[in-house]
């Protein structure tokens, strides 16, 4: 089968159910092979605002967020979105057609390493330029965009690449490792907390589940500690408790 195709179907063994775009040629082969899947494929004006609603949909979710992009202006364009999900630690996983194999490194049109853009932002970036480990690279990066903290892992594939053959072996679903806790540092933490006189919570994206919630605002309630949220995760706490106290971060609000 093509490189495409395979690429296609590790996508869909991932558990993805759409991926946001801004079509071009350097990946029209998935595009392609993405047609004869039950992938969704949300083809957008701006890579930008394909990126943005990339993000959207992992912070909804809870799963990943897919963004397809072409080398280049789209993957400079999508570079917002790729920064947004590094700060707000949200799993995204971004393709992006590089230039074919014969091409590269010769400043050729459009060229640019994305492991030098992306580096700083990016919890990895990989460039597949042969379609031996293809499947396992995109296992791979929806692990790695999910272990510890969430964030964005780039996938640069040559575009000649997804033209070539390769074997029908899909790599399976990588898990990722939930962490523990060690109740000798959970009886320090309380501890601590009973001997402080004014203790304060700061909570962010670790919180931001159904269980995480609900153990935040019940701490808060029970030991009658105020809460201050990470910057852009003000949904997390009840905003009109008395115990509520501002989120932080950029234009952090007046006391009152």
């Amino acid at each position: 089968m093509r490189a495409a195709d395979l690429m296609a179907k590790s996508l869909e063994k991932q558990g993805v159910e759409r991926m946001f775009c801004v079509p071009g040629e350097s990946y029209l082969a998935l595009l392609d092979a993405l047609h004869d899947t039950e992938i969704e494929v949300v083809a957008c004006r701006h890579e930008g605002g394909a990126g943005f609603m990339a993000v959207a949909d992992a912070k909804l979710t809870k799963n990943p967020g897919v963004l397809a992009i072409s080398r280049g202006p789209g993957a400079t364009n999508a570079s917002i979105a790729i920064h947004l999900a590094q700060q707000d630690a949200v799993p995204l996983v971004v393709i992006i057609g590089q230039v074919a194999r014969e091409e590269r490194g010769r400043g050729s049109f459009q060229e640019i390493d994305y492991e030098m853009m992306f580096g700083g932002i990016a919890k990895n970036v990989v460039e597949l330029s042969h379609a031996n480990n293809l499947s396992e690279v995109v296992a791979r990066a929806f692990h790695d965009a999910m272990s510890g903290t969430p964030g964005p892992v780039v996938v640069s594939v040559m575009e000649d690449v997804l033209l070539d053959e390769a074997a029908d072996l899909v790599w399976p679903v990588m898990h990722h490792a939930s962490p523990g806790h060690d109740m000798a540092q959970v009886k320090e933490a309380a501890s601590l907390l009973a001997k402080a006189k004014r203790p304060l919570i700061i909570a962010g994206g670790a919180m931001d589940t159904e269980q995480g919630r609900h153990w935040l605002q019940e701490l808060a309630l029970s030991q009658v500690i105020p809460v201050a949220l990470a910057n852009r995760r003000q949904e997390i706490f009840d905003n009109g408790l008395i115990q509520y106290a501002g989120h932080l971060g950029f234009k952090i609000p007046a006391p009152h």
